[in-house]
């Protein structure tokens, strides 16, 4: 487990942010970022954290390869590195899927090896992949330092959960960056709204998203499990662009600037459009490193339905040791591909909205189910359990309660567009009142930290529960 939120908000945070500010130059202050980082890792991870290092330090020394050979050579030691990356990942994350599935397929009862699932290693590695293939293609030079590529892969905001930091969006940033008072106090901001999304709107739906994927299938009607798909739903956006928020503010408030890893995906009017702002950063670097080397859309129709196919089957199978989420990545490759031939995305902009929400939500029930099986159940009752017999309703009444029902509407309130249009509102407004953009700046702040204050309270009660990216 990593630090307990109190923990790293009442000490581990402030250290940090006072270590690092008391230092003049960037480079001890990397010195300081790095080593908190790894503390931060080994408090989670303490045995495999040497499992981060050495895969760091490899990708680093094969890095240095790849800058100082030829092109024969070069393409051989970049073969070498994406195999070694993506065998560590096999390994440890996907061995006991392997072992499981053989032994359904065959028969066979070979014992599940059991490995445990380093924190963030679907990140980190990314990341490390990220590097070595910059180096290959020759957007970047190969880094001398190892301590500089150990910091960019275990850098704490974003090491556990993202978003993945591509190489050549940070390098510069690593030798040289500006850190001023307003920037941090933006990336504080930022970073006290995130953890509101994460506490006060995610853990809220997660309650009654457990208890209804928690129950048998035959114990809900379609009411309850149309509630839980719907809690869902909430539940992943918030959880996981709060996260990103956190890393983001975090890294500002360090002098690090982070792309945007999510642009109100909920407010897309077909599914192309949802992964354009939906973990933008996996789909930008699924692009970048996976679609565009495989030919993207250059080689012909079959060809190019095949490499969107492997890209999201990679997607799915990225999330997840688990066939659910396999078909998850399978679903939205297949809805991307219907989209290329039937006229979706000539629809009206509300029937729009409407088609992707629902397929999002329906894909997002076998993401969040155990199995392929009872993901089917569930996704059965929510078409044909209307037979409202007393028990099956029970579970739907139970979880309405005013909290719920409360956060629900704010939940869909902030996942819509509604936070774009009054950011632009208090804009105009600040643009046509000299002393507005103070006034409205320090309301802000305010609520910023009456947020904060709230969430200090909510995690005090113990009601906090882990991010869900963290399997991954």
């Amino acid at each position: 487990m990593v630090f307990s939120s109190l923990t790293f908000l009442c000490a581990f945070l402030p250290l940090v942010f006072v270590l690092e500010r008391a230092c003049r130059s960037v480079k001890a202050k990397n010195v300081v970022l790095l080593v908190m980082s790894l503390v931060f890792y080994a408090y989670g991870e303490p045995a495999l954290i040497l499992l981060m290092l050495a895969s760091t330090y490899v990708n680093y020394w094969l890095g240095r390869r790849i800058g100082a050979a030829g092109d024969v050579c070069r393409k051989r030691w970049m073969v070498l590195a994406v195999a070694l990356n993506l065998a560590t990942l096999g390994v440890f994350k996907y061995a006991g899927m392997l072992v499981q599935t053989l032994n359904a397929l065959l028969g066979t009862h070979v014992p599940d090896p059991g490995i445990p699932l380093p924190l963030g290693i679907s990140f980190y590695t990314f990341q490390a992949l990220s590097y070595v293939i910059d180096v290959y293609r020759g957007e970047v030079e190969p880094q001398r330092r190892y301590a500089r590529v150990l910091l960019y892969i275990s850098f704490f905001p974003q090491l556990i959960a993202g978003p993945i930091v591509k190489y050549h969006d940070i390098e510069r940033q690593m030798e040289s960056r500006a850190q001023t008072w307003e920037g941090t106090a933006c990336g504080l901001r930022r970073f006290c709204l995130g953890l509101s999304k994460k506490v006060l709107v995610a853990d809220v739906m997660a309650v009654a998203a457990d208890a209804l994927f928690g129950l048998d299938p035959t114990k809900l009607s379609a009411p309850a499990a149309w509630l839980g798909a719907f809690a869902y739903l909430m539940q992943i956006y918030f959880d996981f662009s709060a996260y990103s928020d956190m890393a983001i503010g975090l890294g500002r408030m360090f002098g690090f600037t982070f792309k945007e890893n999510f642009d109100h995906p909920y407010s897309s009017v077909n599914v192309q459009e949802f992964w354009r702002r939906w973990h933008m950063s996996l789909s930008t670097w699924l692009r970048e490193y996976l679609y565009i080397p495989l030919g993207g859309n250059r080689r012909g129709k079959a060809r190019t339905v095949l490499n969107r196919m492997t890209v999201f089957l990679l997607c799915g199978l990225w999330h997840g040791a688990n066939w659910t989420f396999v078909v998850w990545g399978l679903l939205h490759g297949l809805a991307l591909l219907i989209e290329e031939v039937v006229p979706l995305k000539r629809l009206p902009r509300a029937l729009g909205h409407a088609y992707t929400l629902l397929f999002v939500m329906l894909a997002f029930v076998v993401f969040r189910a155990d199995t392929l099986g009872q993901a089917m159940a569930f996704l059965q009752v929510m078409a044909l359990g209307w037979n409202l017999d007393p028990a099956s309703v029970i579970p739907f009444a139970e979880q309405l309660t005013p909290l719920f029902l409360a956060t629900a509407v704010v939940g869909v309130l902030l996942a819509g567009s509604v936070p774009d249009r009054v950011s632009k509102a208090l804009a105009r407004v600040a643009q046509n009142r000299q002393n507005g953009a103070t006034l409205l700046l320090g309301c802000s702040y305010v609520a910023s930290f009456a947020l904060l204050a709230i969430c200090f309270l909510s995690l005090a009660s113990g009601t906090y529960s882990p991010f869900i990216y963290f399997r991954f």
